[in-house]
């Protein structure tokens, strides 16, 4: 298999700096959540912080597989503090459609250099980001449901505790 090319290593590194910085602010957000009471909210967005983790793994991974060198950035500081868990999934949910831009102007380098490796490889991110954004959507939409009401907001975090870890 030919070497990757520097602006696609480039690239895919941004994409890993970007998976990382996501990464830290699911964990920011996690924080937020224990401090709010909501450990539901805070084991969801956890798990996001380890899936937001692998996909920076995987990136950097096939940089070197393809014979290139990831090249990490420094990571910004996250936002800490939220208005409440709407603010905060309708964060995560701008959050995941800026990074579906992102691995859309990627893949579309990748179509112009006709690397096809690549092109497979981030065809996997491609339809991870469909639930990435589904996810956040469905959990507004129960939160606009639970409006007001504290028993609702309860029942959204007892919701959000259920989800499992992907191994």
């Amino acid at each position: 298999m030919p070497r990757i090319s520097k602006s696609m290593a480039d690239v895919l590194s941004e994409q890993a700096n970007r998976e990382l910085a996501s990464a830290y602010t699911y964990l920011a957000m996690s924080a937020w959540a224990d401090e709010q009471n909501l450990q539901g909210a805070s084991s969801w967005l956890r798990i996001q912080w380890e899936e937001e983790l692998s996909h920076a793994t995987k990136l950097i991974d096939y940089i070197a597989e393809r014979g290139g060198r990831a090249d990490l950035k420094a990571i910004p500081e996250p936002q800490a503090d939220y208005q409440g868990l709407h603010d905060a999934f309708r964060s995560v949910l701008r959050h995941e459609e800026e990074v579906t831009g992102a691995i859309n102007q990627v893949y579309e380098l990748a179509v112009a250099e006709k690397d096809y490796a690549t092109q497979t490889l981030l065809d996997w991110y491609v339809n991870e980001q469909v639930e990435e954004e589904n996810q956040p959507a469905k959990i507004i939409s129960m939160l606009d449901l639970a409006a007001d009401s504290p028993s609702g907001l309860l029942m959204v975090d007892r919701h959000l505790a259920g989800r499992a870890r992907v191994e």
